[in-house]
């Protein structure tokens, strides 16, 4: 996967080996990018319009995927996932409607503008620098197409940088972001990259995108992950702890005077019990069923979220961990959509 990772540097490296007019390479780039915009772009409208020809809908969740893998420190896989996940929420094997009773074959409640084609971006050259800001850019995309509100499918967690960016920066101003992982990922510049999956949270904190920044999950943390939590002011909650935080972090009420509420779900925030096909196996983590209690009793106006860090080329032969992304994505939708659901009395 690393040499899969790398291609789009080897083919600009063998353009100027050509000695192509540099000129002529950076309008090639120029065009490569605006197809990609247009084609989320014009995606995004038709389903806007399509969710305000319905009408009555507050919000709307647009999933939108980021195949991204080259930024993490280990292995690559989680490129592959975005289909996977799509996959997985379609097999036929259950229903179509969440826990809380929102149907997800209704426009209103779900739709999808397909991928940024990342590769294809890298294939020509384009560095991360400019790609992060594509990204970017895919997801204003999306916001401008009211009611639709951003689910992202990664790709490995560097994808949230730029998604957040686009959030709080689209809505103006800053966020809270409830964020589920096993590691902080708050690296200044993990292994001297600063767009490294280990590094996305230290980026949305230097830029002033997150006012509150919650970890949840966390038992890979090391030194620097502790004095960059304690500079930023995150409020880090170590799995270790977890018995006497559970209570509190089941009854979450976040956003109360900023823009929003963001959501991050690094699939590793759970046990290998419950979820395997992960690049950085942690034991002791979260149950699928935390998660869902920490989600469905969330108190918040839910206005983007990110599942990322499944990869599938470590996961079971039956896809287990694809199962447990799709209903993740599943459950984050009923989360963000503001559309009438029947919810049977308990």
């Amino acid at each position: 996967m690393k040499s899969a990772g790398r291609m789009g540097i080897h083919y600009l490296q063998k353009l100027h080996a050509s000695n192509v007019p540099k000129e002529l390479v950076e309008i090639g780039q120029n065009r490569v990018i605006e197809a990609s915009l247009t084609l989320i772009r014009e995606r995004a409208k038709l389903k806007g319009e399509l969710v305000r020809a319905l009408g009555g809908t507050a919000a709307s969740t647009s999933l939108l995927g980021v195949p991204l893998g080259h930024n993490s420190s280990f292995l690559q896989g989680p490129a592959f996932a975005p289909p996977r996940i799509r996959e997985a929420m379609w097999c036929g094997s259950t229903n179509s409607t969440t826990e809380e009773g929102k149907e997800l074959n209704d426009p209103r409640i779900l739709t999808d503008v397909g991928d940024v084609p990342v590769q294809e971006l890298r294939d020509s050259g384009v560095d991360d620098d400019r790609l992060m800001s594509i990204i970017s850019e895919s997801v204003k995309l999306v916001m401008e197409e009211d009611p639709l509100r951003p689910l992202v499918l990664g790709g490995d967690h560097s994808i949230s940088y730029p998604v957040v960016r686009a959030v709080s920066e689209k809505l103006g101003g800053p966020i809270d972001i409830l964020h589920l992982d096993a590691h902080p990922d708050i690296y200044h510049a993990f292994e001297g990259n600063k767009y490294s999956h280990a590094s996305s949270f230290a980026r949305i904190m230097e830029g002033g995108y997150a006012r509150r920044l919650l970890q949840v999950g966390i038992r890979s943390i090391n030194k620097e992950g502790r004095e960059q939590g304690k500079r930023f002011g995150v409020e880090q909650y170590e799995m270790r702890t977890f018995s006497r935080d559970r209570e509190y972090l089941e009854n979450l009420k976040l956003g109360e005077g900023v823009k929003g509420v963001y959501i991050s779900v690094d699939l590793d925030c759970m046990d290998p019990a419950f979820a395997p096909g992960v690049s950085h196996i942690e034991p002791g983590g979260l149950s699928f069923r935390d998660v869902l209690n920490i989600l469905h009793n969330l108190q918040a106006d839910v206005v983007g979220a990110d599942v990322v860090e499944f990869n599938p080329q470590r996961d079971t032969v039956d896809g287990m961990t694809a199962m447990v992304a799709a209903k993740l994505v599943r459950e984050l939708t009923a989360k963000i959509s503001k559309w009438p659901a029947v919810i049977p009395n308990l």
